[in-house]
């Protein structure tokens, strides 16, 4: 089935597997099932819509709605969100159902639900906060400690400036990585240690500089080895030439012409048509341990999924995701997960969940439809209690009313986000202009113009780190990219001496910017190997410089 997308315009098609999973996953309320309609919008534009869901990276210091302490928030201060303190909102000290109101059958549910919406208590950042230890400064991650300016992170230790961490310790400036320690500019690497600016790469140690590289120790400026060691630009060296080079790289000025060198010096060697492996039958990208998955990325342990973005756990028979993990039966939910089942339309809720409908920040809950933060309850609509019998003759008209308005299905629509759009995890993906986004009818947060204020002298960073005197910290450093302010933080500034490199000249903002790019784009593309011929996905564009192999190919051209 052909459809086109009533947001884009652009066509996309809905197959027969499609249907049958929207037919297994249409829910029954008092003996009628309700079915859930094919999509409206296409797989980019649902993928957009949950992605505006979600505000990672921007903090804020604001006031507990509750208390008045100060917190931090990834709520503007201007937000017109009320938010308490994780402790707080996790706490006793508000009732969710006092905000419980009926449904309205002559106004339209989502209508409806931005009133609820607006009336119910956030916090301050979507976290497992009870399982951190000094982690203030971190969002979409749990159970970390010792960790600053980490996102979509969990179970790290002193941790710095990275985003999507895993069972990792003494890292910064990473971008995906999975068990790992010691690590400075790493993207997308499992189980390496000592490692800096190495991507794509695994149980790698003791190196700088590589690509494509697996149970390599002591190598520089290298792509595609295999258990090589002491080895510069893929050549044989003796250990002595080895740490004459790498004792080269304490310089900021070095440091930068080495990176210029390796990114040519990649373009020599063949990349595999897809970052992923233990894979059966997927069409995606960064895929790991994955059988059936179609249209995924950035996920492991995926089972007949399909559009699913950036999980962060096991997931089976679910469809149109974006950063949900461990459940089964999900459709269209966003931000959600761990121990969690046929949870459909639902943001930002972690923890036991189960036949929940058009929810946000619900966590231990099960039948519930329409509710905001609603924590270990059961049968309620819009946050009031119900009877079984009553929730499921309610839900019946509600839907009946949403089919008629041409609600149902329909994920909530990026005019109900939370959060101003240019903040959001689509700002990435599906960048818009100030001008795009209000003319959608969608919030922008306009940064407030800061006055010229005296910072004292401008302060220039030594190019050598031994020659860092140790009151830099106390300094506050310009972006030599945005000119925005950063600072430099003593547990960091011990780190980039402990590994020999020389401190950056740019803010966490534009560093995450750069190893964001440094990943392939999502888009697909059908090409064919540059050896065999055989065809495949990829998201290798064709007019990109990289000779691009199939998975056979590829790993015959290893060293």
């Amino acid at each position: 089935m052909q459809k086109v997308c009533a947001n884009c315009g652009s066509s996309f098609e809905i197959t027969d597997g499609d249907l049958k999973f929207y037919d297994t996953i249409s829910p029954t309320f008092a003996g009628r099932k309700f079915s859930i309609p094919p999509p409206t919008h296409c797989p980019d534009c649902r993928q957009q819509r949950r992605a505006a869901m979600a505000n990672q990276l921007h903090l804020f210091e604001r006031k507990c709605d509750l208390t008045g302490a100060t917190i931090i928030s990834n709520f503007h201060p201007g937000s017109p969100y009320t938010v308490y303190r994780s402790e707080d909102w996790y706490s006793d000290r508000w009732d969710p159902l006092a905000y419980g109101r009926d449904f309205d059958f002559r106004k339209p549910f989502f209508e409806q639900f931005q009133e609820l919406s607006l009336a119910v208590p956030r916090p301050q950042l979507h976290k497992a906060f009870e399982f951190d230890e000094n982690a203030d400064y971190t969002n979409y991650a749990g159970r970390n400690k010792n960790c600053y300016l980490i996102f979509d992170s969990e179970d790290n230790r002193d941790c710095y400036y990275c985003y999507s961490m895993n069972a990792t310790e003494s890292c910064m400036e990473c971008f995906r990585i999975r068990t790992g320690e010691l690590l400075y500019g790493c993207i997308d690497c499992v189980k390496c240690y000592n490692c800096a600016f190495a991507q794509d790469c695994e149980s790698c140690s003791d190196s700088v500089f590589l690509k494509n590289c697996i149970g390599c120790k002591h190598c520089l400026m290298c792509s595609n080895l295999k258990n090589k060691e002491y080895y510069v630009e893929n050549k044989s060296v003796s250990k002595e030439r080895f740490e004459e080079f790498r004792s080269l790289l304490r310089s900021s000025s070095r440091l930068q012409s080495a990176k210029e060198r390796f990114e040519k010096l990649k373009l020599e060697y063949p990349q595999k048509y897809m970052h992923g492996v233990q894979t059966e039958n997927v069409v995606g990208d960064y895929l790991t341990n994955c059988k059936n998955a179609d249209h995924c990325f950035d996920s492991p342990d995926l089972w007949d999924c399909k559009y699913v973005y950036q999980a962060f756990g096991w997931l089976k028979n679910c469809m149109d995701i974006q950063e949900t993990g461990e459940g089964e039966r999900m459709f269209e939910s966003a931000f959600c997960g761990y121990e969690t089942f046929n949870l459909n339309f639902c943001v930002h809720s972690l923890g036991g969940q189960t036949d929940m409908y058009y929810c946000m920040h619900s966590p231990h809950s099960k039948n519930l439809f329409g509710c905001v933060g609603c924590r270990h309850k059961q049968y309620c609509i819009f946050n009031k209690q119900y009877s079984q019998s009553e929730y499921e003759a309610l839900v019946l008209k509600i839907i009946e009313r949403m089919i008629r308005t041409k609600e149902w299905g329909e994920f909530f629509p990026i005019a109900l986000s939370v959060f101003p759009y240019n903040l959001t995890l689509a700002q990435d993906y599906f960048p818009l202009t100030r001008e795009e986004a209000l003319k959608r009818g969608w919030i922008w947060f306009d940064e407030a113009e800061k006055k010229d204020k005296y910072l004292g002298p401008e302060v220039e960073i030594a190019d050598d780190i031994k020659d860092v005197g140790g009151n830099l910290c106390e300094k506050i450093l310009q972006c030599e990219a945005c000119r925005k302010l950063y600072k430099i933080i003593p547990q960091e500034l011990r780190l980039y001496r402990k590994m020999g490199f020389p401190l950056p000249r740019k803010c966490f903002a534009c560093r995450h910017k750069e190893r964001f790019a440094a990943r392939n784009p999502r888009p697909l593309h059908d090409r064919t190997c540059g050896r065999c011929s055989v065809p495949f996905k990829t998201t290798y564009s064709p007019d990109r410089l990289e000779k691009i192999y199939c998975e056979r190919c590829y790993q015959n051209s290893l060293q």
